[in-house]
């Protein structure tokens, strides 16, 4: 049997009274992901148990089919895999965002959590400069995509309490800032990032050009390497991940998944949406399992842009999922699992715990459960509701 998860992060939402009371998914046009519904079975997946921040680390894990109770350490060490960058095991890696920090009055406040989307070619420069400036025997900087980078902390201390740059967007930093043993430490660092990035010949390039600048670092979502079982061991197949993102990427290395990597892909609206589905039929011709990521509409979300969301879903429903129900028809036996991670509600501008819909689709499966199309609502009507990482149980059967 051949196996694909197609996920588009953050994709489910809540209702809107200027969609007509409808959510994102309710509005967008998803003709093919509304045909999986009809004739495959729908529900509703907790993907972040009780007690977990609900982050794409926990909720992907449960996804991939295994319990972030029992594996999640924190989202950088799974960072820090897929960039290659080897953790000991005192060792504490942290994600450190380029943002946009807007001082007023007497407070400081987080205008951008991706410093304007900043191109990976201008952030690798600003990297670079930060571990020539500040680098030392403890203290790592290294460059990842676009404004999602890595601190690595030799021997450090992982008892702070962090919090996500996209959470705070608007606000004054000042509650925010690393609470408890170490965050001294990442406080003086992020401060002293901020002196060698103020002037740095990219940011004054930016500025002329009427983008933001990249004028600090935020440290945030830190944890030693975890141990996951073999994807293999656990179900008994190969398989590869797709994705845009370290934190995936990361995921599936330490599965001991293969990381197929596509020319376009951006995580963001602008992604090579057909790529990343063309690779994905292309793999399974050698592999039984393949997690297709896409990031763009929890990326809008994040922004608080409701048109770029739809875009993105409706992006994926016709560049991805369309395209692989059409390529994997020339197999027997195959299942897809359509789904998001966790909801990231527009108006939020963050992630939240509840429920997600999801689909799973085998061809020629007959009438379905009962939902008429894609959403939220008609997940929850059939009644359907699955622990996260029960997930992939249910996908194979």
């Amino acid at each position: 049997m051949k196996v694909i998860i197609l996920l588009g992060d953050g994709m489910s939402d809540e209702l809107y009274s200027e969609l007509g009371n409808k959510s994102p998914l309710q509005s967008a046009h998803t003709p093919n992901m509304d045909f999986m519904a009809r004739h495959g079975r729908v529900g509703l997946a907790h993907t972040v148990p009780e007690g977990l921040p609900p982050g794409s680390d926990v909720a992907n894990l449960s996804v991939f089919g295994y319990n972030p109770r029992n594996c999640y350490t924190g989202r950088s060490p799974l960072e820090a895999i897929s960039m290659g960058v080897t953790l000991g095991p005192e060792d504490v890696a942290f994600r450190m965002n380029l943002v946009t920090l807007n001082p007023h009055g007497s407070s400081v406040y987080m205008k951008d959590f991706s410093a304007g989307h900043i191109s990976t070619e201008e952030a690798g420069e600003l990297v670079r400069t930060l571990q020539k400036e500040l680098g030392s025997a403890e203290i790592e900087f290294h460059a990842g995509v676009g404004y999602r980078h890595l601190m690595v902390w030799r021997g450090g201390k992982d008892g702070m309490k962090g919090t996500p740059p996209h959470d705070i967007t608007g606000k004054s930093i000042l509650d925010y800032l690393p609470k408890g043993d170490g965050a001294d430490t990442l406080n003086n660092i992020m401060n002293h990032a901020q002196m060698v990035l103020h002037n740095h010949p990219v940011n004054v390039r930016r500025k002329e050009a009427g983008h933001l600048p990249a004028n600090s670092i935020w440290l945030w979502g830190h944890g030693k390497t975890p141990k996951i079982a073999p994807f293999r061991e656990k179900y008994g197949l190969s398989g590869a991940v797709i994705s845009a993102v370290d934190l995936i990427k990361g995921i599936g290395i330490c599965a001991g998944l293969d990381v197929i990597n596509v020319e376009g892909a951006t995580g963001y609206i602008d992604t090579n949406y057909l790529g990343k589905a063309q690779a994905a039929l292309t793999a399974l011709e050698t592999h039984d399992f393949v997690y297709v990521h896409v990031e763009a509409p929890d990326e809008a979300s994040h922004a608080g842009n409701m048109q770029h969301k739809l875009q993105a879903i409706e992006d994926f429903d016709r560049q991805v999922v369309g395209t692989v129900l059409e390529g994997i028809k020339k197999y027997a036996d195959y299942a897809v699992l359509c789904t998001p991670d966790h909801p990231t509600p527009v108006k939020l501008m963050t992630h939240t715990s509840a429920p997600v819909p999801f689909i799973i689709y085998r061809g020629g499966e007959g009438q379905g459960n009962g939902a008429s199309s894609y959403d939220e609502t008609q997940a929850a009507a059939t009644g359907l509701v699955l622990e996260g990482h029960k997930l992939m149980r249910e996908l194979l059967g």
